[in-house]
């Protein structure tokens, strides 16, 4: 599988096999167009179908080639936000419909695995969120509260952390968590929609939208798929210039992995509480080849040889607002051998994009300022294998006509005003992000820049994105995000241009590979 989404390599995409699809080549018609073959997209073109709906999926890349396949896989409805604040936010009714959705989003992902015989190593799991000081032990039993008020009773406070390295203080216990390979289930979910009489088409990207009674979804090639409903799956919106970009921001999210000894380690999720947070899972019987062809004295592999795979992740920041990305890696590799010593040399590491939404959850739903058949899932929130089957099970209902009780909760067009001051720090933090237009470039000569790297430079009023490839030629784009005008930055992990402003991205040579841009970087002479 091609790394579609940067130049690291996570660790799902190895030898994962999607069912065989082609670019759309014709015009055709359907009852719902799907935009974007991730797991929001394919999940809700499955449960559609299952309705007897005539669905059709367009995706500018491969299955799963977005940010699904950078995930770390966690299954969990102990959300990020903490219910202290999502009853702030929602009140106690809300919160307890968050938990309950994200709850039911696990069961939903088990049914359908065991339904359609996936093999993608679903298991449910204990979750452990835990302190490292005082101060966030007292902020563990005002979640416990919190939990208490939404009435989640099952959840318990531990004295201790089923893991002594990770902190000495007490931890959270949520049972019923889970984890899974989410390509491997993703490549069954999509052979079952495509068996259902569903249609993929890949390498078609959507560059235009018509809506109306009847929605068009156009794409670069020209061809054109019509619909009675739009369904726009794209971790970012790609069919919405301004409004809901406003109320969300782009963050980068680095994961670490290294193979340890199998048995060492309780096989449960775990959750620190730091800003930024680190979440931690196994793979299990994952990596121990790898590890013999290096010299690493570090004993990784069990009492019968057999080795697992350590997965830790966190050290998020604001997109294409890092020079040094690589430090972050490093942070995040220097917190796992803190916390776990027995782990090896990585044998992985790689970065995704999230989408953080001012009051912590997703926008799901009917897309705000639109026709009443254009429906979007967007906001992930670290939480994106659990708001994506959210998406397929609430905007099914809304397509079928049938009530749902989180359709309130996760409404696009919700304005939440105790959350002014997230939605002010953000847009002030993207309209700051314009002051690049005045400063100097990075070097004054596009020679300057090294093979295989890329950097900016000033051309009297204009910013170039240079990029010199390892055969030492260089390529020159407008570093103008083709979105809202924003200047890129390279991002030296990923090998792409990033847009600090609304998380746009793209490819070395200025190919849009995240939206929401539909267009490439101009390019230049």
């Amino acid at each position: 599988m091609k790394r579609e989404s940067g130049a690291t390599l996570p660790v799902w995409v190895e030898n994962i096999e999607m069912p065989a699809t082609t670019p759309l080549h014709e015009n055709i018609s359907c009852d719902v167009c799907v935009v974007g073959a991730g797991l929001a997209g394919i999940t809700t073109a499955y449960l559609l179908a299952k309705e007897g709906k005539r669905v059709v999926v367009v995706e500018a890349k491969k299955i799963g080639g977005g940010e699904t396949g950078r995930t770390t896989a966690h299954l969990s409805n102990a959300l990020d936000d903490r219910f202290t604040e999502l009853i702030r936010l929602f009140g106690v009714e809300g919160a307890r419909l968050a938990a309950q959705s994200h709850g039911q989003a696990i069961d939903k992902i088990e049914e359908i695995a065991s339904d359609l015989g996936i093999d993608c190593d679903f298991e449910r799991l204990d979750g452990y969120l835990f302190a490292n000081n005082r101060e966030e032990e007292e902020g563990l039993m005002q979640e416990l509260e919190a939990l208490q008020k939404i009435g989640w009773l099952d959840v318990v406070l531990r004295k201790r952390c089923p893991v002594p390295s990770l902190t000495a203080l007490p931890c959270l216990h949520f049972p019923n968590q889970g984890r899974f390979h989410a390509l491997k289930y993703l490549a069954g979910v999509s052979a079952a929609f495509l068996e259902a009489g569903g249609q993929i088409f890949t390498e078609t990207k959507a560059v235009r939208f018509e809506t109306g009674p009847v929605v068009t979804v156009v794409s670069e090639q020209d061809f054109a798929v019509s619909a009675n409903q739009l369904v726009v799956a794209t971790n970012s919106p790609v069919s919405n210039l301004f409004a809901m970009h406003t109320k969300q921001a782009p963050y980068r999210t680095y994961v670490v992995a290294a193979a340890v000894p199998r048995g060492e380690i309780p096989d449960n999720l775990y959750w620190d509480m730091q800003d930024p947070y680190h979440y931690v899972r196994l793979l299990k019987g994952k990596a121990g080849d790898a590890d013999s062809d290096k010299k690493d004295s570090r004993n990784t592999t069990g009492s019968d040889g057999s080795t697992d795979l350590l997965i830790v992740g966190g050290a998020d920041h604001k997109t294409g607002q890092e020079d040094h990305p690589e430090k972050h890696l490093a942070d995040l590799e220097r917190w796992m051998r803190l916390k776990f010593p027995i782990a090896g040399e990585l044998q992985y590491s790689w970065s995704g994009q999230v989408m953080e939404p001012v009051d912590g959850l997703a926008f799901i739903g009917r897309n705000p300022g639109d026709t009443n058949n254009v429906y979007i899932a967007t906001g992930d929130s670290g939480h994106g294998m659990t708001h994506a089957t959210i998406a397929g099970m609430l905007i099914t209902d809304l397509i079928m006509g049938r009530p749902n009780p989180w359709e309130k909760l996760y409404d696009p067009a919700r304005t939440n005003l105790k959350s002014s001051g997230e939605f002010l720090k953000e847009n002030l933090n993207v309209a700051a992000q314009f002051k690049d237009y005045v400063t100097g470039g990075e070097v004054d000569d596009p020679a300057h820049v090294m093979p295989g790297t890329g950097k900016i430079m000033r051309k009297g009023m204009s910013k170039v994105a240079v990029y010199c490839d390892e055969q030492g030629v260089q390529h020159q784009c407008s570093a103008v995000c083709t979105h809202l005008g924003c200047l890129v930055n390279w991002n030296n992990i990923e090998r792409s241009w990033d847009c600090p402003c609304h998380g746009s991205r793209f490819d070395p040579y200025g190919r849009v590979i995240t939206g929401p841009a539909t267009k490439d970087l101009e390019k230049l002479e």
